[in-house]
């Protein structure tokens, strides 16, 4: 009988019994499952929706806006820097300017060409675009040109779509009337770097235009100066066509910051210079203000400010005059004669009788080694008051022997050597005050003989800058501890009493009268100014072998030649004005650029402006021009050195001196007149004879001072 076949088909899924009620419950519960479904999706839906539509309105109106709204930031301007009477040394100038993105530019083999002569480049600017396009970064602005007239301007902007990445506006760009000479002063802006954008991630940084500080006091108050910046939003077709201005945010100005400098003498001492490598400082007595603070030879700030070439980089580098070294604070130079006012004074505090005389025959024998006068038939019998006035050596070897160099190390701090001021400067130098306690840490030897007696003319170890010599003049004249001051703050630093008698300090300034106005080393300086004379001291420091000693300075090369240093205060009787002056490496070669009748200029342009200018403009007449000038062609000479092409002389700014600058915006700040300078009612003349302080004992020891 056969085995029946079991359907697992029939036995898994058994024949349904399907009745209308089965169906329509089947249909129900389907209906029921796909309209849930629907809802829930469409719920989300609808939520998504709503989020987006409220909750998230805001992003995406902001993302709609950019689609068709351009914001623009503006650069801020920056704050003036004005002097003492509010006339200017940074301002702004309202111009037209050119800049490249470089991430935009196309066809830079052609672009930068025809942009040279559509704008009228000179080859510097060609060499300077392309050096500052090889390293910028591809979102950092590159300036071509700045100061543009409008013809250019106008003509670049109707020719835009031939020059994608080129990006003409209209702002505001530093000036500096006086130009190189208040380079190391003021100092200078500049884009910013790669570097500060990647530290910050400021936009403002690679806005076209904006400019940092990046030297001097353009740098140490650069967060005063700068401003907050504005911006510009437009309505912009999908091409980038402007159809409407929305809205204008104007920038916030910086701060205007006003200094104790004098604009008409810190441009005078530096065109007074002349050719010279040299500094001048000028110290009001009552105050402590600095009216001038020039180094010369210095750079152009309206060059660095517009992005100076590699190739005047390398000629201003190359330079044996250093003029990228602030002399005034980072130069230091062993101090000469200038120091024996200071040296007789620790005598005095010391107890030695200032008519007490040593008989100066040309030299005298110190252990084995021979120190001579720079009279080599000496002076005869000398007192203090004689020894100051004829800068006899011997006399201050003798007794410096006796007093020791702990006293006169003291006295040398009291009056400003070696001293750090607060200053808006962060390069500077400070020298050296040597003593026994610091010879044996620094170099672990003692103290000898021979040390004081070349420190007591202001040689060997001693180091100074012309900063503190000033100041060291400013102290001798007041008898008080006056440091110096750069920034208007409204109050008088007049500086507490050094403790030192009246009378000592009456017997150095007696005797530093006659230096210049008796028979003294400093005749060359003599004011001819009716009422008014200068006391001072003179001083030669040797820096050169002893082999070259013999040589004349005209023959020597030009880093062996000595300083000439001058240091004093008028007038006499009742001080006013201190000043320090130093011609580094001059060699008393020019008795019209020397240190003594520069000093004595410099103080005659304080009493009479016109006088001083009128012999001023005769003497730059047989220096080539005025230190513009002179700089514009040395650079073309170092050009044509190289066998490039020679670039046209620019017109030269107006002088701050004279009052004539381009036309410029207002400060934001105006300032009130300071002290009123001096008096002009002198009459006119002139005398003064020569004299330096001659040089020191062929055996002493001089290290270099740079």
């Amino acid at each position: 009988m056969a085995t029946p076949v079991i359907s697992f088909r029939k036995t898994l899924f058994p024949n349904k019994v399907v009745t209308p009620a089965s169906q329509s419950f089947s249909f129900n519960r389907r209906s029921f499952v796909l309209g849930g479904a629907q809802v829930a999706v469409g719920g989300l839906l609808v939520g998504r929706l709503g989020w987006i539509a409220i909750a998230e309105n805001e992003k995406y109106q902001l993302l709609s806006d950019s689609n068709r709204i351009n914001l623009t930031i503006t650069p801020p301007r920056r704050g003036w820097i004005v002097d003492r009477s509010g006339r200017p040394l940074a301002s702004n100038r309202t111009n037209f300017r050119v800049d490249i993105i470089p991430d935009r530019l196309q066809n830079r083999e052609k672009a930068i060409p025809a942009l040279g002569e559509l704008l009228q480049l000179t080859p510097n600017d060609i060499d300077r675009i392309n050096e500052h396009l090889d390293k910028a970064a591809g979102y950092q602005p590159v300036q071509v040109a700045d100061d543009l007239t409008y013809e250019q301007y106008a003509a670049l902007s109707v020719r835009l779509p031939e020059f994608p990445g080129v990006v003409p506006s209209q702002g505001f760009a530093r000036y500096y009337p006086a130009g190189p000479s208040v380079g190391h002063l003021i100092g200078y802006v500049g884009t910013p770097s790669a570097e500060e954008y990647k530290a910050s991630r400021d936009p403002l940084l690679i806005t076209p235009g904006f400019k940092l500080g990046k030297q001097g006091l353009e740098k140490s108050l650069d967060s005063l100066l700068t401003g907050k910046p504005g911006a510009r939003r437009v309505e912009v077709t999908a091409r980038g066509a402007v159809v409407r201005d929305l809205e204008t945010r104007p920038d916030t100005p910086g701060r205007s910051v006003k200094l104790t400098i004098d604009a008409g003498l810190q441009e005078y001492a530096g065109r007074r210079l002349g050719t010279q490598s040299g500094a001048v400082v000028v110290m009001d007595c009552l105050t402590g203000d600095i009216l001038c603070s020039t180094s010369m030879p210095s750079f152009d700030p309206n060059s660095f400010s517009e992005g100076i070439s590699h190739l005047e980089w390398q000629m201003l580098s190359q330079d044996d005059h250093v003029p990228l070294r602030n002399k005034t604070l980072a130069g230091l130079y062993p101090p000469g004669s200038t120091v024996k006012p200071m040296i007789a004074l620790s005598f005095l505090e010391a107890g030695l009788p200032p008519e007490e005389t040593v008989n100066c025959t040309g030299a005298l024998r110190v252990g084995n080694r021979l120190f001579h006068c720079h009279s080599r038939r000496g002076h005869g019998a000398v007192n203090m008051h004689r020894a100051i006035e004829q800068s006899c050596n011997i006399y201050f070897y003798y007794f410096a022997q006796k007093i020791g160099m702990d006293a006169i190390a003291i006295m040398a701090r009291r009056l400003g050597l070696g001293q750090r001021f607060d200053l808006p400067f962060p390069n500077q130098s400070y020298g050296t005050v040597p003593d026994p306690a610091w010879k044996m840490k620094k170099y672990g030897e003692p103290w000898q003989t021979y040390d004081t007696v070349n420190a007591t003319i202001g040689q060997g170890y001693m180091l100074v800058n012309p900063t503190q010599m000033c100041v060291m003049a400013a102290r001798l004249a007041t008898g008080r501890d006056l440091d110096p001051h750069f920034i208007v703050d409204g109050k008088r630093h007049e500086g507490a009493p050094l403790g030192i008698s009246l009378d000592h300090l009456t017997v150095i300034r007696n005797a530093m009268k006659d230096v210049v106005n008796g028979g003294g080393t400093g005749r060359a300086a003599r004011l001819d100014v009716p009422g008014v004379m200068l006391a001072a001291k003179t001083g030669t420091a040797q820096v050169g072998a002893i082999s070259t000693r013999g040589m004349r300075a005209a023959d020597q090369p030009f880093r062996l030649r000595d300083h000439a240093l001058f240091q004093g205060f008028a007038p006499h009787d009742n001080p006013r004005y201190a000043i320090a002056t130093i011609i580094e490496h001059g060699g008393h070669m020019d008795r019209n650029q020397d240190a003594p009748m520069v000093s004595g200029d410099c103080i005659t342009y304080l009493y009479d402006p016109a006088k001083a200018m009128e012999k001023l403009q005769r003497l730059e007449e047989t220096w080539g021009g005025t230190p513009q000038q002179r700089l514009e062609r040395q650079l073309n000479e170092f050009r044509v050195a190289r066998g490039l092409a020679s670039a046209p002389l620019v017109a030269e700014p107006g002088n701050a001196s004279e009052g004539s600058v381009p036309e410029t915006e207002e400060p934001t700040e105006r300032q009130a007149a300071g002290d009123a300078s001096t008096p002009n009612d002198v009459a006119d003349g002139s005398q003064s004879t020569d004299a330096g302080d001659a040089r020191t004992a062929e055996n002493s020891t001089t290290p270099e001072a740079n």
